[in-house]
């Protein structure tokens, strides 16, 4: 081994790079074994210097791994990443992280945003509150997607009253069970135009225990888009701007803005912004958090789960926010229950001076 070592970020970014050079079942191989280097629970470096087999991490059969072996032992030059895939946490990384400031676990009440079948997730709401429970939650909000976002099979008014009811069912299910005391928060996350307009009537909209805005097309535009989010913070609607930047990894870069003035704004009108951590999104990343924390703004670190087995997901959101310092005091998810209805309650209250 060089002085040089590699992490699993820089394999990934490896492994990329090699399948444009291969054909076949080769390609498929390596851009699978790429994806799945974010998620490794270990890095690759500390099992080969333990002397342990890389097949043991997800994806990598004998071939793979011999090209894992040579890039460890003779560290390419160049592990620049493009814009497209920098900024991105692994998953050791988050967990060695976490492990260093195990306070950051301590205390940690609810995770702000996850769909169910009732939009476009893949557990019913039920199913997700019993997982939630079992994560050691004690309140969590959902928050299916709103009739302005069709392909995501999106909820109108009256489904959003339904659901309403299928909530108050699911909480005295989950409380009949025993255990842990958990709560589910009737929420949504409802879509907002460019201009920062949102598709639900507000009376409905007013029902809700928490409601998130966020941006779902015009995602690929290079201009300055610093009008377009005053306007979303300014919406007395939205308490808190979901995934705000829009990127994607590998697929989407996101909107760009001068965010210390639109984190500001956030900041003055009461208005959370989301630390999206779903692997793919990590949104806001490292560097804007940075910027929210100096603006004095909240923020909630929350999964976008889909389905129970992404509820840990939210250890990459809690990772970028103790690597930006983010003071615990103004994290949403460290708030009791009670005190986050208080929260959103004054909100709303500035929403409408």
């Amino acid at each position: 081994m060089t002085d040089i070592e590699l992490t699993n970020g820089d394999l990934a970014e490896l492994l990329s790079r090699a399948a444009e050079y291969e054909e076949g079942h080769r390609v498929r191989a390596l851009r699978r074994a790429s994806r799945a280097a974010m998620f490794w629970p270990d890095e690759a470096a500390d099992l080969a210097e333990r002397g342990r087999s890389l097949t043991e991490l997800r994806s990598v059969g004998p071939w793979v791994e011999r090209l894992l072996i040579a890039w460890l032992e003779s560290p390419p030059d160049d592990l620049g990443r493009p814009a497209l895939r920098s900024g991105f946490l692994t998953r050791s990384e988050a967990r060695r992280t976490i492990a260093q400031n195990p306070e950051w676990t301590d205390g940690l009440r609810s995770d702000l945003q996850m769909h169910t079948t009732d939009s476009d997730g893949n557990a019913t709401l039920l199913e997700m509150l019993q997982a939630a429970r079992d994560s050691g939650h004690r309140y969590v909000a959902f928050t299916d997607h709103s009739k302005g976002l069709p392909i995501a099979n999106g909820m109108d008014e009256e489904q959003l009253r339904a659901q309403a009811e299928t909530l108050r069912e699911a909480n005295a299910a989950v409380a009949a069970e025993g255990g842990d005391p958990i709560t589910g928060l009737h929420g949504i996350e409802m879509n907002l135009s460019p201009e920062g307009e949102g598709d639900m009537d507000p009376a409905a909209l007013r029902e809700l225990d928490i409601v998130l805005g966020a941006f779902h097309s015009k995602l690929r535009l290079k201009e300055d888009q610093t009008e377009r989010y005053l306007a979303a913070v300014a919406n007395p609607d939205v308490q808190v701007l979901a995934h705000p930047r829009g990127r994607m990894f590998g697929r989407r870069l996101g909107l760009d803005a001068d965010w210390p003035r639109v984190f500001a704004a956030a900041s003055e009108r009461g208005k959370a912004l989301e630390a999206d951590a779903h692997p793919a999104r990590q949104d806001l990343d490292v560097d804007r958090l940075e910027i929210a924390r100096d603006a004095g703004a909240w923020i909630s670190i929350d999964t976008d789960a889909h389905a129970p087995s992404e509820l840990v997901y939210q250890e990459f959101g809690i990772a970028a926010a103790i690597r930006a310092r983010f003071p615990r005091e103004r994290v949403l998810n460290f708030l009791s229950e009670e005190e986050l209805r208080e929260w959103v309650s004054e909100s709303r209250d500035r929403a409408k001076r």
